[in-house]
C-alpha cells in the first residue's frame, strides 16, 4: 500500500484506532497477573525489576524486532496474517509437496489458534476494565459480571450494521488511551525513578538465573504483554507498512512501556498496590472516568478480534478449508468490512460461556496466552522459509530466527504449564477447528477426484453436439478444476436432451495471493460449437460476484445478457464408498459440513430465478 502525504494521518488514526486495542489493553492484567496470578510472585525490589526488565525486552525482540522489523517484510501482495503467510510460502513451496504439506498444516493450525484466542481476547479484556468498579467501591463488586454480559451482548448484536460508524471513533479513544497510559505512567516514574533500571537487560537475566523454575513459570502471564502483537501484521493489508511501523514506534511503544514501568515504580512504593496497578496507578478522582475509558478501549480491542475472526472465516472459505457459508458485505466502500453470522454467533457463546465459568480475570487469565504463543512459534518457522528464500546471509538468518524460536519455544512451554487452569479451553477450540478446518480439504480434494474420475471427455460432447436440438438463451454449466464434461451438463442432456445455443463451462478458481486485478479476472477459451470454457480468478481476500465478473467477458467478444442466461448447478449427493477415503468419523463430519453448506447460488451472488440445480450421486 503506497502512503502519501495525505493519506498519512488517517492511516496513523485508523491503525492507532485498530491494529493496537489488544496489545495496548494488556497494561489492566499483564503485570498484576505476574505477581498475583496462579504462580504468585513476592512483590519486591529484584521481582519487580526484573519482570519489567523481561517484559520490555520481550516487546521489544517479538514485536519490534520479530513483527514490526522482519515479519512485515513478508508481505503476500501487501496482505499480512497467518493465512496470507500460508499462502505466500505454499507457493514458494509448490515444488516440494511434503514440506508443503507440512506448511500447511502449521498454517492452518495457526488459524485454528486464533479462534481459541478470539474468544478468550473480548472476554478477559472486558472483565479486567470493569472488574476497575471494585476499586471504586466494593459494593460494586456484583454488579461485575452483569455489565460485563450487557457489554458483550451489545457488542456482538452490532455486528450485523457493521462498524464503519462505530470505527470512526475508534481513533481518538484510543489516542486518549494511550495518552493516559503514558502520563500517569510518567507521574508515577517521577516518585521512583530507580524503577528507570529495568531497561538493563541484567536485571532481565538475573531474574530468570536465580531461581530458573520460579522465572519460567513466571514467563506464562508476563507473556501477556505481548497478547495482540501478531495483529501488527495481519493489519497491515488495511493500513499499510509505514503507518503501522510509524504509530508503533513513535507513539505506541513509549506509551506501553511507560506504563508498565509505572505500575512498577507504584509496586516499589507500594507493594499492597498489586491488588490492582493498574487502576490504582490512576488519582482517586480519575477512577471512575478511566473504568468508562478502559470500557471503551477493550470493547475496540474485541472488536479488531471480531473483525479478525470474520475475516479468517472468510480467508478459509475461499482458501477451500471450510464450506460455503453467509458472508455479507458490510459497507459498500471498504471491502474488507464483513458479517459472517455463523462466526459471530458461535464467538458471542463462547465468550459468555468463559465469563459465567471462568468469572475474573485472573481465571482467565490461566487460558490465556497459550493459543498467541503457538501462534507466534509458528510463524516464526514460517518466516523461516521466507528469509531463506529471499537468500539473507546465513550469518544473520539462522542466529535471528534461533532466538525468536527459542524465545517462542519458551514462552509457549511456560503456557503449557496453565493448561490444566484454563488453557485447555483455547487448544480444545484449536483442535476443533483444526478438525474441521482440515476435514473439508480432505473431503473436497476425494470429492473433486471422484468427479474427474467419473467424468467424460468434453471432446465426447462435443462430437455429439451437432446431433443435439438447440433452444434460445445461454446456458452456464458450474463445474471443477477438472477438464471433464460438468455433470449438470451430462444430467441436462440426459434429461432434457437438448443444448442452448450457447454453453459455458465455469470454473471459479482462488489463487494464492489476496486479491486478483479486473484485468486478470477472466480468462475465455473457445472450446468450437459455440462451447466456452471461462475461468473466473479470486483472490482469497475477495468475495466472489459472478454476474460482475460475467460482464466482463464482454471484452473477449462473449457479452452476457442475465435475462437469456441460466445457470446449471449441481447438487452432489454424497454418501460412502465401500472403502471410504475418510475414517468413518471424519466422514460423518465431512458429510454433516456439506448439508449445512451455503448454497451456491447465494453464495455466487447468483440471481435465484436464473439456478436450475440438477442432482448428481457421489461416492468418497
Amino acid at each position: 500500500m503506497s502512503v502519501t502525504k495525505q493519506k498519512l494521518p488517517t492511516l496513523l488514526l485508523g491503525a492507532i484506532g485498530v491494529v493496537y486495542g489488544d496489545i495496548g489493553t494488556s497494561p489492566l492484567y499483564a503485570l498484576k497477573e505476574t505477581f498475583s496470578g496462579h504462580h504468585a510472585l513476592p512483590v519486591i525490589e529484584a521481582n519487580i525489576l526484573g519482570v519489567l526488565s523481561v517484559m520490555f525486552w520481550t516487546i521489544m525482540l517479538l514485536v519490534s524486532i520479530k513483527y514490526v522489523a522482519v515479519i512485515m517484510q513478508a508481505d503476500n501482495r501487501g496482505e499480512g496474517g497467518s493465512l496470507a503467510l500460508l499462502a505466500l510460502v505454499s507457493e514458494m513451496t509448490a515444488k516440494r509437496p511434503k514440506i508443503k504439506w507440512v506448511i500447511t498444516a502449521l498454517g492452518v493450525f495457526a488459524a485454528a489458534l486464533f479462534y481459541g484466542d478470539s474468544m478468550i481476547t473480548p472476554a478477559i479484556s472486558v472483565l479486567s476494565a470493569v472488574e476497575g468498579l471494585a476499586i471504586i467501591s466494593p459494593n460494586f463488586k456484583d454488579f461485575i459480571l452483569p455489565v460485563v454480559i450487557l457489554v458483550l451482548t451489545a457488542l456482538f448484536f452490532i455486528q450485523k450494521h457493521g462498524t464503519g460508524v462505530v470505527g470512526l471513533a475508534f481513533g481518538p479513544i484510543m489516542i486518549f488511551w494511550f495518552t493516559c497510559l503514558a502520563c500517569f505512567g510518567v507521574i508515577s516514574i517521577v516518585h521512583s525513578p530507580q524503577v528507570l533500571w529495568a531497561i538493563n537487560p541484567f536485571y532481565a537475566y538475573h531474574f530468570l538465573s536465580a531461581d530458573p523454575w520460579i522465572s519460567f513459570l513466571a514467563l506464562g502471564a508476563i507473556v501477556l504483554a505481548v497478547t495482540g502483537g501478531e495483529a501488527l501484521y495481519t493489519d497491515m493489508g488495511h493500513f499499510g507498512k509505514y503507518p503501522i511501523r510509524l504509530s508503533w514506534f513513535s507513539f505506541v511503544l513509549p506509551a506501553l512501556v511507560l506504563n508498565y514501568f509505572g505500575q512498577g515504580a507504584l509496586l516499589l512504593q507500594n507493594p499492597h498496590a498489586i491488588e490492582n496497578p493498574f487502576y490504582l496507578l490512576a488519582p482517586a478522582w480519575a477512577l471512575i472516568p478511566m473504568v468508562l475509558l478502559a470500557t471503551a478501549a477493550t470493547v475496540i480491542a474485541s472488536q479488531a478480534v471480531i473483525s479478525g475472526a470474520f475475516s479468517v472465516a472468510s480467508q478459509s472459505v475461499q482458501m477451500g478449508f471450510l464450506p460455503r457459508m453467509e458472508i455479507r458485505q458490510t459497507s459498500d466502500k471498504a471491502q474488507g468490512q464483513i458479517y459472517v453470522p455463523f462466526t459471530n454467533w458461535t464467538l458471542y457463546l463462547a465468550v459468555i460461556f468463559l465469563v459465567l465459568t471462568f468469572q475474573s480475570s485472573s481465571n482467565l487469565a490461566a487460558a490465556y496466552g497459550i493459543a498467541v504463543t503457538g501462534t507466534m512459534m509458528i510463524d516464526t518457522i514460517l518466516i523461516a522459509f521466507v528469509v531463506v528464500a529471499w537468500r539473507w546471509s546465513p550469518l544473520l538468518v539462522w542466529p535471528l530466527i534461533g532466538t525468536f524460536f527459542v524465545v517462542d519455544l519458551a514462552y509457549f512451554s511456560a503456557n503449557a504449564m496453565k493448561i490444566p487452569q484454563g488453557g485447555w479451553f483455547p487448544l480444545g477450540v484449536a483442535m476443533i477447528s483444526f478438525t474441521v478446518l482440515t476435514t473439508w480439504k480432505r473431503g473436497r480434494k476425494l470429492l473433486f477426484e471422484e468427479i474427474a474420475r467419473k467424468s467424460i471427455p468434453m471432446r465426447v460432447v462435443l462430437d455429439d453436439a451437432d446431433n443435439m436440438p438447440r433452444v434460445y438463451g445461454t446456458a452456464v454449466f458450474l463445474t471443477g478444476p477438472g477438464e471433464g464434461a460438468p455433470a449438470s451438463l451430462l444430467h441436462n442432456l440426459k434429461h432434457n436432451q437438448v443444448l442452448h445455443e450457447r454453453n459455458i463451462l465455469l470454473t471459479v478458481i482462488v489463487e494464492d495471493k489476496p486479491y486478483v486485478t479486473k484485468g486478470n479476472r477472466i480468462l475465455v477459451d473457445d472450446l468450437g460449437k459455440n462451447f466456452f470454457r471461462v475461468r473466473i480468478f479470486y483472490g482469497f481476500m475477495e468475495m466472489p460476484d459472478l454476474p460482475a465478473a460475467l460482464e466482463l467477458c464482454a471484452s473477449w467478444g462473449l457479452p452476457f445478457d442475465m435475462m437469456s442466461t441460466s445457470f446449471f448447478i449441481s447438487r452432489a449427493m454424497i454418501v460412502s464408498a465401500p472403502k471410504p477415503g475418510l475414517m468413518k468419523w471424519r466422514e460423518r463430519l465431512f458429510l454433516s459440513l456439506s448439508k449445512n453448506a451455503l448454497n451456491a447460488a447465494d453464495f455466487f451472488k447468483i440471481p435465484t430465478n436464473r439456478v436450475i440445480e440438477m442432482g448428481t450421486r457421489i461416492e468418497i
